[in-house]
């Protein structure tokens, strides 16, 4: 069965993109717009606080009527954050995100070091080049080309 490790391996780029959770809402949001990534994982002191996602700024930040460049991302982030270990089956992670309505999860070692992010975009595009790859494989087996 696939794992993280899997999806990690496959991703073009593997940087992690991090904020502090004293910068400002509206320093996230120009980050996330010039990466062009919809969630930032809040970090302090090498441990995962949280995460700060598109999703944040709507419902808390615009939502509340918030003023970006004077609310930090520690008053508007999501703090009930869940970690995935790379050898986590991805039919898990699609049941994690799909039971808690994320579509990001930091990938975090046994020690909770954060070491990549896996979103629902890598966890589908993963599943969609493999069972292409094996529905290659069986076409070619069933009409006697392997």
């Amino acid at each position: 069965m696939p794992t993280v490790s899997d999806v990690l391996a496959s991703k073009t780029c593997s940087r992690v993109h991090t904020i502090a959770p004293a910068a400002s809402v509206l320093d996230a949001v120009e980050k996330m717009n010039e990466l062009k990534i919809g969630a930032l994982i809040v970090m302090e002191d090498g441990q995962v606080l949280g995460m700060f996602t598109e999703r944040d700024v709507l419902s808390r930040v615009v939502g509340e009527m918030r003023r970006p460049s004077t609310t930090a991302i520690n008053e508007v982030m999501t703090r009930d954050v869940v970690c995935v270990e790379p050898e986590t089956d991805l039919d898990e992670v699609s049941e994690l995100m799909r039971r808690r309505r994320v579509r990001h999860l930091p990938v975090c070692d046994r020690e909770g070091k954060l070491i990549g992010m896996v979103s629902i975009g890598d966890v589908n595009a993963f599943h969609t080049v493999h069972r292409e790859a094996t529905l290659h494989y069986l076409n070619d087996y069933i009409y006697g080309r392997v």
